[in-house]
């Protein structure tokens, strides 16, 4: 596997004067393509503000970020609110659907604004319902249905641009056990059927034991990595539980 996001001694300030946070410092790594990569970390270890570097909705204070052969750092606003929306889906706590829509109206309104035929709308919406499992609930609102529901509404929704990487804040935050595990599901299926690679920011060991890879984070560095490999998933929880423990129990909040 090639590198397929460069992350390259990245920093990021916040303040001015004698006021200044260093919220992520000399950071350096890389995503594979196909990966299912997860961040953990405590309250203000960076996970949240390295996320929003990667999406593009905040700009590093230094350091290069590139996506293939595109820095992003370099871009205009203009350019990069173009590369978002055909590159990058996106996955939050808090399902941002809009109420007045159906379930499949929310995965179509994604589709339209991205300019695609009302036929070419109806398939990968139909197409998306399927692969999520949601097709039964389509003609509901959001309030019908279930977090979980939502949530695979939600993923529906990222994935309306085939994104190129998909970014995950703390998705099973607001779930239930059950519903929490058929997302992570759900997420370990997108990436070994459609190969789509997601970056998955969590607290929550039991839904980093899901990733293929784990980075560590503690006052904006990389202090510990983890590989899952050839490990059963039971196998790597505990090695994820031996580190927060290690770290002195910091990374669960």
């Amino acid at each position: 596997m090639n590198d397929y996001i460069k992350i390259c001694d990245i920093e990021k300030y916040y303040g001015n004067g004698s006021q200044i946070t260093k919220a992520i410092d000399r950071l350096t790594f890389s995503v594979d393509k196909g990966e299912f990569m997860g961040i953990m970390g405590a309250s203000g270890s960076g996970k949240t503000t390295l996320l929003n570097l990667l999406a593009t909705i905040d700009r590093v204070s230094a350091g290069h970020i590139f996506y293939g052969e595109t820095d992003i750092t370099a871009l205009s606003e203009d350019a990069l609110s173009e590369f978002r929306k055909n590159n990058l889906g996106f996955v939050f706590q808090e399902y941002n659907l809009l109420d007045t829509l159906t379930i499949e109206e929310n995965i179509s309104l994604a589709l339209t604004l991205l300019g695609r035929t009302r036929a070419e709308v109806q398939e990968t919406a139909e197409k998306l319902l399927n692969l999520l499992d949601i097709r039964e609930i389509k003609d509901r609102f959001p309030y019908q249905v279930s977090g979980g529901q939502k949530q695979r509404c939600a993923c529906a929704r990222a994935l309306a641009n085939d994104p190129k990487l998909l970014l995950a804040d703390e998705p099973t935050g607001a779930l239930d056990s059950l519903s929490s595990q058929t997302l992570l599901e759900t997420f370990t299926s997108l990436n070994q059927t459609l190969g789509t690679t997601i970056l998955m920011v969590t607290h929550d060991a039991f839904s980093a034991s899901y990733c293929s890879r784990i980075l560590f984070l503690r006052d904006g560095k990389i202090f510990h990595e983890l590989f899952r490999g050839e490990k059963s998933r039971q196998l790597f929880l505990q090695e994820i539980l031996d580190v927060l423990a290690s770290a002195g129990g910091k990374t669960i909040h």
